[in-house]
Parts: C-alpha cells; sequence; structure tokens
C-alpha cells in the first residue's frame, strides 16, 4: 500500500497540475507559450543534455571510490548502466533508483546488495550536503527578494510570532527525539546516525580528494544543464544568476519528490519565476523545456542500459 501510495501520488499530482497549467491560461496564452517552443534554440538543449550525460558518467565513476575499499571494482560500463537505469526507475516510484543501482551490480559485479546499497547512501550524504550549501546560499543571494514576498503575503509580527512557534516546535521535537526511544524517534535517530556514517565514511575513504572533486564536478554539470537552457528563450537569456539558482533549488527539490518531476516541475519552476518578473507563460515555456531535455535524456540512455545490460554481461 505504501509503495503504491507513493507511486501514485506524485503522478497524481502531476497530471493535476498540468490540467491547473492549461486550464488557467487564455487561448492567446497558449498560443503564446506554443510560440515559445517553436521559436526555441534546442542547439542549448542539446549542450545542457551534454552536461547531464557528462554528470551521471562522473556520479559512475565516483562510485568505485566508495566500492574499491571494500574490495570491488565494477567496470565503469556497468556502473554507468546502473545509474542510467536506476534514473528510469526513479520515474516511476520516487527513491526506487537507488535499489535498481544496488540490484545491478549485485547481478553483474558480484557486490554484495547490502554494502552497494550502503555506499549509495553514503554517496547521497554528500549529494545532501551539496544540495544544502547550494539552498544557503540562494537564500542568502536572494533574502531581499523572498523577504519582501513572505511580508507581502504575510503581517511582519505575524512572521515574526510565528518564526519563534517554529523553534519552539522543533527545540521540542530534537528533544522528544533524544529523549525517548519509540519507533519514531528510534527511526529517527538512525537516519541521523546512517548520514553521520556516511560522512565519517567519506573522510575515511583513501581518495576523498577525488570523490570531492566529482562531487563537485557533478553538481556544477547539474547547475550548467539547467544554466545554458536560459539561452534557448531570447525572453529568459538575461536571468540574473540569483534567479536561475533560485529556480534550479526549487527544481531540484521537485524531482527528488515526485516521479522525476512530472507536471509539477515545470509549474514550480515558472512559479517561482513569477516572484522575479518573469511571466508564467515564459516560465511554464522554459520549464518544460528544461524537464523534457533531462526526462528524454534518461529515458534513452535508461531504457538503452536496460537493454544493453544482459548483453554486455553475457559472459557472466
Amino acid at each position: 500500500m505504501k509503495k503504491t501510495v507513493s507511486t501514485i501520488l506524485p503522478l497524481t499530482l502531476g497530471v493535476f497540475l498540468i490540467w491547473y497549467s492549461v486550464n488557467k491560461f487564455s487561448a492567446e496564452q497558449i498560443t503564446e507559450i506554443k510560440h515559445y517552443f517553436k521559436n526555441a534554440n534546442y542547439w542549448y538543449v542539446v549542450i545542457s543534455i551534454l552536461c547531464g550525460f557528462a554528470s551521471h558518467l562522473s556520479r559512475a565513476y565516483r562510485w568505485n571510490f566508495m566500492l574499491a575499499p571494500l574490495g570491488y571494482k565494477p567496470k565503469l560500463a556497468n556502473n554507468a548502466m546502473a545509474v542510467f537505469s536506476g534514473y528510469i526507475m526513479n520515474m516511476a516510484a520516487p527513491r526506487s533508483g537507488e535499489f535498481s543501482r544496488a540490484l545491478v551490480v549485485h547481478k553483474y559485479e558480484g557486490v554484495p546488495y547490502d554494502k552497494a546499497l550502503g555506499t549509495i547512501i553514503a554517496e547521497r550524504v554528500a549529494d545532501l550536503l551539496i544540495l544544502g550549501i547550494i539552498v544557503v546560499s540562494t537564500f542568502f543571494i536572494q533574502v531581499d527578494v523572498l523577504k519582501g514576498y513572505l511580508t507581502n503575503m504575510v503581517p511582519i509580527k505575524t512572521l515574526t510570532i510565528l518564526g519563534v512557534v517554529l523553534l519552539l516546535l522543533g527545540i521540542g521535537f530534537l528533544w522528544f527525539v533524544y529523549k525517548t526511544n519509540n519507533a519514531i524517534s528510534l527511526k529517527i535517530k538512525g537516519f541521523i546516525s546512517g548520514i553521520m556514517d556516511g560522512i565519517l565514511s567519506i573522510s575515511k575513504m583513501e581518495k576523498k580528494w577525488a570523490f570531492l572533486f566529482h562531487t563537485l564536478f557533478i553538481w556544477c554539470m547539474y547547475l550548467a544543464m539547467f544554466y545554458i537552457n536560459i539561452y534557448a528563450l531570447p525572453e529568459t537569456s538575461n536571468m540574473q544568476f540569483g534567479v536561475v539558482l533560485s529556480a534550479f533549488v526549487v527544481g531540484s527539490f521537485t524531482i527528488a519528490f515526485t516521479n522525476g518531476g512530472f507536471g509539477s516541475y515545470p509549474f514550480f519552476i515558472a512559479e517561482i519565476l513569477t516572484l522575479f518578473d518573469v511571466p508564467n507563460t515564459v516560465g511554464t515555456a522554459f520549464g518544460w523545456i528544461v524537464w523534457i531535455a533531462q526526462f528524454v535524456m534518461l529515458v534513452f540512455f535508461g531504457a538503452l542500459s536496460l537493454i544493453l545490460l544482459p548483453f554486455y554481461n553475457k559472459n557472466k
């Protein structure tokens, strides 16, 4: 039931957001969006796809830095196909890709499933730290815009009270987690412990600086993949870097918590861009162009990986 809900609910949300987006536009606005698609410079989209491919290839190469201390060194081709097949699985069910990655190297490279999954969780910790740094940096870069947006929606006095209440709730929650031993607190403590173990395993890694380089390279390519697409439309080509960064953060979260951002990615990209005076029609077209580029790349290479894996490893 849990797996079914986690799969169907994001898809339902995506379908609803597509329906909502289409119905809120007038016929003239729909025509305008079609015009943006028709006149986009898709060479920039192709370059962005190459950046995305480079990031995933780097992720496959980085994986061996974590597997080597365990006594395993899978072929780069198998790692890459495991990564791409994992991404296509994420589109069917959020976060299922991590399990499929571990299964691929277990089947074709003999890496124990639990150890493979442990390394994937540890590398996700590194990715989470980088994303956290980007989120905090974006907040401070755009603090004036965000503060103005919030104060326009909610009075400053209400925001202050809300902030104090959230702080007290946070303190109370931490006290509850560390002072009790019920199922919820134990699960949270286990999650935090897993994150700390992941960080420690990275710090003890033989090639930790190479691992760090590839981690930074992966996220630079993610950002480049998003940033380059602004030049596909003349209307977005002059967006400031801080605006792009804000949209990138929003897009990252929608992909992480849904089936690859289906429906929700273009919607929330358009919504965040309206804060920076980008027309909703432009933001919607831009969001769909970025999402479709990623979707086509992942589906193509993911499906190709699933087909080629048995043939590439036919002697095993």
